[in-house]
């Protein structure tokens, strides 16, 4: 089992979307993978047909003294989510909290032992919370995102990155002088930029909209297409070894 975790240089580079993105590419190429959302926004739900109203989620969970496992939720016969839950402003500041932010330890570790899924990925929050710390540490790859500007620029020269980060751009926008210019720099100063960049693609955005991933939303957009060709890349240099046969997933 490979645990990938996805994280924006800060927020609004699309890594949530890019993570659900990944997910579907890789169910599609026969693997099985469980998509976490460790982003307290409880955003990722929603790119896989969640009811808006729904609250549950593994840190939701936890608080309310549950099993995490219960949290999860079947998307496809290769694909299953564990969405983080809505959590209230008081609860947040809730002497029970630190219970939620020691759980990604136990959390992972379990599934490590099940060894149920040949991928799982996280949605990362950006920034150094506990929370964040605690899940990037127990990656084996991290993908850092960025999106062709002033704004990622400065802060990948100032802001440290998880060690042997990849980093994933996003949004490229063919025809932007100051784009291309800023690519150019980072070939000669990033070392770790993946030979996948996802372009400008408006299906990307639409695909929240529709309650989809980009792939199943829309297989034939450009975004899709290089999101199969990062997963393919994602099995040639980030998958563990695997021993034994093919086991069924059940997070209960």
């Amino acid at each position: 089992m490979t645990i990938l975790g996805l994280q924006g240089i800060r927020g609004g580079v699309g890594t949530t979307s890019i993570t659900a993105a990944l997910a579907w590419s890789l169910q599609l190429l026969g693997e099985s993978v469980l998509v976490i959302d460790a982003c307290p926004d409880n955003l990722l739900r929603l790119s896989f047909n969640v009811d808006f109203a729904s609250r549950g989620g593994w840190a939701r969970a936890v608080l309310d003294g549950q099993d995490w496992r219960d949290a999860g939720m079947r998307y496809t016969s290769q694909l299953d989510i564990l969405p983080f839950g809505q959590l209230t402003a008081s609860e947040w500041g809730s002497i029970h909290l630190h219970d939620a932010l020691n759980q990604p330890d136990s959390l992972l570790q379990a599934l490590k032992t099940q060894q149920q899924y040949h991928w799982v990925l996280i949605d990362l929050p950006h920034g150094f919370s506990p929370l964040a710390r605690q899940f990037v540490a127990a990656c084996d790859h991290v993908f850092t995102v960025i999106k062709p500007d002033i704004n990622c620029h400065i802060r990948l020269h100032q802001q440290p990155l998880p060690a042997g980060s990849h980093i994933l751009i996003n949004d490229l926008r063919i025809g932007s002088q100051l784009q291309d210019d800023l690519w150019q720099v980072w070939l000669q100063s990033q070392t770790r930029i993946l030979p996948t960049t996802i372009h400008r693609d408006e299906a990307l955005a639409e695909c929240l909209a529709s309650k989809q991933p980009l792939g199943e939303y829309r297989s034939d957009s450009l975004a899709a297409e290089e999101m199969v060709t990062l997963a393919n890349w994602c099995l040639l240099h980030c998958a563990q070894p695997r021993e034994g046969g093919e086991r069924e997933r059940d997070l209960t």
